[in-house]
């Protein structure tokens, strides 16, 4: 037994724990929950704990269903809001198949897969994200569900981008929240309210990538038991609201070579490596064909296509925000500050699957030696088609079917994902857009019901 997994058992005891959940997620990112008690700790550690895996999303077929949860002492955490009369823990699992290897089709390991492969080139990979969500009244809308009676969401407030609102339901929800992920041992380093009515923002500190995307399940969960404790809803749906901006993820990512920061190079343009830029090449030669799995649902191309700063061609710049990929302004005499924001992520998105495509595409970049083409110093918005076709910029996909096109002929997609979580990708979310397809919509509706 390993000394963390020691440690998770001697603090289970004298901390008197009552239940440990075990966390893992679907391959659409969905968190799924096991709650074991302590006296079965010991064995989950080192036989794991079964379970159907097809009754889960994308994990496995019916005729090899059976999977383990081998359950990271490294993760273990007590929930705040479960109350100190009965305190349960949590730890994040890896899944198995039933000879011990671990399930090709676990998003975790799809990004333990691909830091292994950067690892191999003497990188490791850091991820800071700014994470979007709104906050809406339940006058209207079921608290848990979030299902409405068929009217428009209520935002909490009317406030803006870095509005104080004085005894604001905003204030009082983003000070526990960053109170309870703070006790759960993540760092934050900015809270503020966002741009659309009720919409807020909550940055992590940075951490390597796998710490991170455990990071982003933990705070949607958070974030969630605040808003039901609060008699609010929270939401991450990409494009919630028509008129206002959508929920964005933008993420800034770093690669380090033992303390060296890669993407650092004094004197250079904007201090950027030449690994840097192969980085940011490669982010930009793959941004169309990853969009599906960082931009995953029909709504998230609503987000994209409709301004609010939210990028929709592929391009890059210093300080431009209307780029896809961002270099912000580097801070004077400190190296390790020096990254790449990249701008497309919805706060919906898998993290696990989205960081390991973001890393492949980068270091496709540095392996092949992308050449970084002009940067975008205009308003990408604002300039023509002709404009835009001069510089070579191209266009994000305009839909989720245009995205799956795409992603179906990526040999870096289905490389990096595996066989199985590629082909179960693309089905679901070719189901998606048949059922989105489908619909007839208020707007047809109002358009065209009196008029034909």
């Amino acid at each position: 037994m390993s000394r963390q997994e020691e440690f998770v058992l001697r603090t289970v005891e004298d901390r008197e724990v009552r239940f440990i959940r075990l966390w893992f997620t679907d391959v659409l990112g969905q968190l799924k929950s096991v709650a074991i008690v302590p006296a079965e700790l010991e064995g989950a550690f080192s036989e794991g704990i079964g379970f159907d895996g097809s009754a889960v999303e994308g994990l496995s077929r019916v005729f090899e269903a059976d999977m383990v949860l081998k359950p990271d002492p490294s993760t273990f955490s007590l929930l705040p809001w479960r109350g100190e009369t009965e305190p349960t823990g949590r730890m994040f699992c890896d899944i198995h198949v039933p000879g011990g290897e671990p399930a090709p089709a676990d998003p975790r390991n799809v990004l333990k897969r691909t830091l292994a492969k950067a690892a191999e080139r003497g990188f490791t990979f850091y991820v800071h994200p700014e994470i979007e969500f709104y906050l809406f009244k339940t006058d209207n809308l079921d608290p848990v569900s979030g299902i409405s009676d068929g009217t428009a969401p209520m935002p909490v407030d009317t406030a803006g981008y870095f509005d104080h609102v004085n005894g604001g339901t905003a204030n009082d929800f983003r000070r526990e929240a960053v109170t309870m992920l703070e006790a759960m041992g993540l760092s934050v380093e900015f809270s503020h309210h966002e741009a659309g009515p009720g919409q807020n923002e909550i940055d992590l500190r940075y951490a390597d990538a796998l710490t991170m995307a455990d990071n982003v399940m933990t705070f949607r969960s958070v974030i969630k038991e605040v808003a039901i404790s609060q008699g609010v809803y929270a939401s991450f749906m990409p494009k919630p609201m028509a008129e206002h901006p959508g929920n964005g993820m933008h993420t800034h990512v770093s690669l380090f070579e033992g303390e060296n920061n890669a993407f650092f190079e004094p004197g250079a343009e904007y201090q950027l490596s030449k690994t840097g830029r192969q980085f940011i090449a490669g982010l930009l030669t793959h941004a169309a064909e990853i969009s599906a799995v960082t931009n995953q649902h029909v709504n998230s191309y609503k987000r994209l296509w409709t301004g609010h700063e939210a990028p929709s061609y592929i391009s890059w710049g210093h300080r431009n925000r209307s780029a896809l990929v961002r270099v912000p302004q580097y801070n004077s005499g400190k190296s390790s500050s020096a990254r790449v924001e990249y701008r497309a992520l919805d706060s919906s998105a898998n993290p696990y699957l989205s960081y390991a495509l973001m890393l492949a595409a980068g270091l496709k970049g540095i392996e092949e030696g992308y050449e970084l083409p002009e940067e975008a110093e205009d308003n990408v918005w604002l300039l023509s088609s002709t404009e835009r076709r001069a510089m070579g910029i191209e266009a994000l996909p305009r839909s989720l079917s245009h995205a799956l096109e795409l992603m179906e002929g990526s040999d870096l997609v289905a490389e990096t994902l595996g066989e199985e979580v590629f082909d179960f990708f693309l089905r679901n979310k070719r189901q998606e857009w048949t059922d989105y397809r489908a619909q007839v919509t208020p707007y047809e509706l109002a358009k065209h019901f009196t008029s034909m």
